[in-house]
């Protein structure tokens, strides 16, 4: 292929590079217009406090966030990731009621999600399910284990340590440790997913597996890590919201889910695999966040505001589609210019 032709004819990849580029900008004018505009309304939208409390409210999305960004990218997804975090929730709060040491009832909710997402890779890889009936079925399988575990109970904030609740509910200049704890793994996962060759691999398998395997790329490492990760980082925000709210029961983080998948898809990460940055996928996540806290404030009715979620959805799948046609023909065209 001659300079030139390369030159008229963009591959696929840099087409997406400009696409994914302009989505987030796109994501923080919306974020930015979206709290303009209610801030004109009531001005102690933008108060420290209701500040500090959307960041609170966003820290656990986010983390959850960027273990399903991981899973998306292979053409997976995980379902379970709410029951997960209801599980390794109970599990800490109840460790830490009955006088488990802190760093240990941490580990049994680590542990927990770790637990479950292998699961969940080991029926998508060795039992060839396909993700969305896998996970849809653990998901039931994993909230039917905190109903059991909990017996009806709950674990109440007076019953666990002080110090767990106070580290919940801290801040460091203002911004919530909970919220700084998301940020680190966001900024962790997306250093992975750049820098790092099994990180790269996941882009490769969800692009095309088939060639990612021939290319001897090892997919079902790849696939069950992926998961893993997932559900680890599930765990983790389990034992977050253990911290955040004191008070568990087996509703915990139930159809949080759905939250978390409508929060990657907005932040651009392809349905379809293959593309996407978790830096897009946080702030999906901080802009549903915004969009929960901010429309009550504008007067607007739930109805409208569930409809907006989905209008955002529907519009990024759209998108995901559209870039991917056009990065089609791009390949196809520049293939056609030979030498």
């Amino acid at each position: 292929m001659t300079a030139l032709a390369q030159s008229r004819n963009p591959t696929g990849s840099a087409l997406l590079d400009l696409v994914l580029r302009f989505r987030a900008l796109g994501l923080l004018l919306a974020l930015a217009v979206l709290v303009g505009a209610t801030a004109a309304v009531n001005a102690r939208f933008l108060s420290g406090q209701s500040v500090r409390d959307l960041l609170f409210a966003a820290a656990v999305t986010v983390l959850l966030a960027s273990g399903m960004t991981v899973v998306v990218l292979t053409r997976g997804i995980d379902l379970s990731v709410g029951s997960t975090l209801g599980l390794a929730a109970y599990l800490t709060a109840s460790g830490l009621s009955d006088g488990t040491p802190v760093p240990l009832a941490v580990l049994i909710g680590l542990l927990t999600g770790l637990a479950c997402g292998a699961v969940n890779g080991a029926i998508v890889h060795f039992g060839k399910v396909p993700p969305l009936v896998a996970t849809l079925g653990t998901l039931y399988v994993y909230r039917g284990i905190v109903y059991f575990t909990a017996g009806g109970s709950r674990v109440n904030a007076s019953d666990l340590p002080g110090g767990f609740l106070d580290f919940g509910n801290g801040t460091l200049l203002g911004v919530p440790y909970l919220f700084l704890i998301a940020a680190a793994v966001l900024a962790t996962v997306a250093v992975y997913l750049r820098d790092f060759r099994s990180g790269r691999d996941l882009y490769a398998l969800g692009s095309n597996p088939e060639a990612a395997r021939l290319a001897g790329i090892p997919a079902g490492r790849r696939l069950m890590a992926a998961y893993a990760l997932c559900g680890t980082l599930a765990g983790l925000g389990g034992v977050l919201y253990a911290a955040r709210f004191g008070t568990v029961d087996a509703s915990a983080g139930y159809g949080m889910e759905l939250d978390i998948v409508a929060a990657v898809v907005v932040g651009g990460v392809a349905i379809f695999g293959g593309s996407g940055t978790v830096l897009g996928a946080g702030l999906g996540a901080l802009l549903l966040t915004v969009i929960d806290n901010a429309l009550p404030v504008l007067s607007i009715p739930p109805f409208w505001q569930q409809a907006i979620v989905g209008a955002l959805i529907l519009a990024a799948v759209g998108l995901d589609r559209l870039v991917a046609l056009r990065a089609a023909r791009a390949l196809r065209k520049k293939g056609s210019h030979v030498d």
